[in-house]
């Protein structure tokens, strides 16, 4: 059977950015940048005063106390057009553009005002509390890249930046089709044959959450008919997944009938656990991902596959460097030859280490201990006994989204 890592780089190797579209800045958090973003302005555009006090010539304060001519007032947006001359000051404002002549701020709590005169109580050094023209960024810097995730600081700078429209990847439409004929909805009558559709929910949420627009195919019955009208349906999407029947079952109609409508298969079944029935493959240009229909396999191949192929699709930078390391919560036996994916909590230790540690019940039908982890740790092939404290590689449930 394929390696995990030999389906990844499969993966990885068929699936191409969606095109890009121009957005607001308002509809921009989260977004995927197509271009790289550079400054329409230099900010601050002049230099400007870093704190409320009084704007001098360092050289008429080197002996303090000094008594100096307060001969205006600027705030921010609206300076003094004069030339600061010998044994004068200008009262400032934190933000407003530092007048012609001054080369220190003098802080208020170090000046004493008295009518039109200041008397400064402390020298100020050259260029204290002064912000110099282009000190963040200057116009045509480039400080967004291509690639990226734009959280809401990044949004910001844009804005900083006098950049109102950002072309960005537009949200990947991901196809999402559950089979079994036992299939319900929740909420409708159930017999002792029938099963809840979970598997829906938990994708369709998994694609919302990473980005994506999903697009509801509903439940295709065990049937060949069935499944191709549901196949036509997908059209226009960037990316169809099937929830269930990927497996060599009799029902198990995924493969032959995407291969009867002209679609290819590049793997099926790996080796894995859970997860081991994923198949990928191509309807004409669609990409075609079809997870385990067993709720738990489904949860974890989503994590492998799907949530670095969205972030593939919406362009995203590294999408396929999901792994991190965390110290292992407690001892492991020896693994045979499929990669295992093992449930686990996430904690941080009393020295700051990310420590995982599995659940002792590791059944693929516990759906509960799926929904309460927050990691999976990963087993290689073989891998040997592991101890508590050993270095493992995770993958972690969350989206690690750019929040803030």
């Amino acid at each position: 059977m394929l390696t995990v890592m030999e389906a990844l780089r499969l993966i990885r190797d068929a699936v191409r950015p969606v095109p890009a579209e121009v957005v607001s800045l308002d509809q921009a958090w989260g977004r995927v940048l197509a271009t790289d973003v550079e400054a329409r302005l230099t900010h601050p555009p002049v230099a400007v005063s870093a704190m409320d006090g009084y704007a001098v010539r360092s050289a008429d304060v080197t002996t303090v106390p000094a008594t100096l001519s307060v001969v205006g007032a600027a705030a921010a947006g609206q300076g003094v057009t004069r030339t600061l001359g010998r044994g004068e000051a200008v009262r400032i404002l934190t933000g407003a553009p530092v007048p012609d002549g001054a080369d220190a701020i003098v802080i208020q709590e170090d000046a004493e005002l008295a009518g039109d005169h200041v008397t400064v109580r402390a020298a100020p050094k050259l260029g204290r509390f002064i912000r110099e023209a282009g000190l963040d960024f200057k116009s045509g810097d480039r400080l967004l890249k291509a690639g990226q995730a734009l959280s809401a600081r990044d949004v910001a700078l844009c804005a900083a930046m006098n950049v109102p429209w950002l072309t960005v990847r537009r949200r990947p439409r991901v196809a999402v089709l559950a089979t079994g004929s036992e299939l319900r909805m929740p909420g409708e009558p159930l017999d002792g044959s029938r099963i809840v559709n979970s598997n829906s929910f938990l994708v369709a949420s998994a694609v919302r959450a990473l980005g994506g627009e999903p697009l509801a195919l509903g439940i295709a019955a065990d049937e060949e008919a069935s499944l191709r009208a549901a196949f036509e349906a997908a059209a226009g999407a960037d990316l169809l997944i099937t929830l269930g029947g990927a497996s060599v079952g009799d029902r198990d109609l995924v493969r032959p009938v995407l291969l009867q409508e002209g679609g290819t298969v590049t793997f099926q079944n790996l080796a894995m656990r859970p997860g081991k029935p994923t198949l990928f493959g191509r309807l004409g240009l669609l990409p075609v991902l079809g997870l385990p229909g067993n709720p738990v396999s489904l949860g974890v191949a989503a994590v492998v596959f799907l949530k670095p192929m969205l972030a593939a699709l919406a362009g995203l930078d590294r999408a396929f460097d999901q792994e991190e390391t965390a110290l292992l919560g407690r001892a492991l036996p020896a693994n045979d030859g499929r990669q295992d994916y093992l449930r686990s909590t996430l904690a941080l230790d009393a020295s700051g280490n990310q420590v995982a540690t599995p659940y002792p019940q590791q059944d693929s039908a516990m759906l509960h201990i799926l929904a309460a982890a927050d990691c999976l740790v990963i087993r290689p092939p073989h891998a040997p006994p592991a101890p508590a404290g050993e270095p493992v590689p995770i993958l972690r449930f969350d989206t690690a989204g750019p929040a803030v």
